[in-house]
């Protein structure tokens, strides 16, 4: 069935006009839903336990690159090949269309002081906020003798700050720019740094506090990261600073980044664990 062009964009000019009314109620339940699910997936299970960390063992470190690297070729990979199928099947009019549809929309109905704070909470993602978050974490890490996890934070920070300006480059999408507001913010639009580096930080930041503070600790803090994620995230489109599917796909390579970044530092943990009961 071919897709009804004005329909998709006037469904995203209705729910961009909605959009601040859901945007509280969305963030609230992903909160909720994530706390729910560190509940029954996350403290007190064996395999979630911060137990105490063998010494880096030199062949893990060499498999965990190995690993790490991977996971970046395929993320990569996986982008090139999408924005390669996209280029082939089309000009993308009907979705660029419904996504300024929905960005124009988006503004109207926030009220001055909920402007103001989407202003502050953006500062979440500024690449400057991230740098200092980065090199913070990974030396209180290091400090504390928790090489493995210190490395595992500086490739997932570090990983997303190359492979974000990468994706840009190759969909190299401008930023939405309307009348009457200022200029957008430099470089290409698509998929958000703010979204996907808040992804990846705070999401490494809840895996953290689950490895390394009491259980009573792992519930607020996987909360927190979802609330501070999501009203980034959101905040880049009400800002009108980038389209809604640059955020979505902002958080979804960030998603997919974090999962190799965790999915890396587990596998390490599992095997100096496996090493010394050996």
């Amino acid at each position: 069935m071919p897709i009804d062009s004005a329909a998709w964009i006037g469904w995203a000019a209705a729910a961009g006009a909605r959009a601040w009314d859901a945007f509280m109620p969305l963030v609230l339940i992903a909160t909720v839903l994530a706390g729910v699910a560190t509940a029954a997936f996350g403290p007190g299970r064996q395999w979630w336990r911060g137990r105490a960390n063998p010494p880096p063992d030199p062949a893990a470190l060499r498999h965990i690159g190995g690993r790490l690297a991977v996971g970046f070729v395929v993320v990569l990979a996986t982008a090139s090949v999408f924005a390669l199928v996209a280029r082939l099947l089309g000009d993308g009019r009907t979705l660029q269309r419904a996504d300024e549809a929905f960005s124009q929309a988006v503004a109207a109905p926030v009220p001055a002081g909920g402007m103001a704070a989407l202003r502050q909470l953006t500062h979440f993602g500024e690449p400057l906020v991230l740098i200092v978050l980065g090199v913070g974490i990974a030396v209180a890490l290091w400090v504390g003798g928790q090489r493995s996890l210190a490395a595992g934070w500086a490739a997932a920070t570090g990983g997303n700050a190359v492979l974000n300006p990468a994706l840009k480059q190759i969909f190299a999408r401008a930023r939405p720019l309307y009348e009457g507001l200022p200029s957008p913010a430099a470089g290409f639009s698509f998929p958000s740094g703010h979204s996907s580096g808040a992804m990846v930080a705070y999401g490494m930041l809840a895996y953290l506090a689950i490895r390394l503070l009491p259980p009573r600790w792992h519930i607020p803090a996987v909360m927190a990261a979802t609330a501070i994620v999501l009203t980034t995230a959101f905040s880049r489109v009400f800002l009108q600073v980038h389209f809604a599917s640059d955020v979505l796909a902002g958080l979804c390579s960030g998603a997919a980044w974090l999962t190799v970044c965790i999915a890396t530092c587990e596998y390490a943990r599992h095997r100096r664990e496996s090493r010394v009961s050996r």
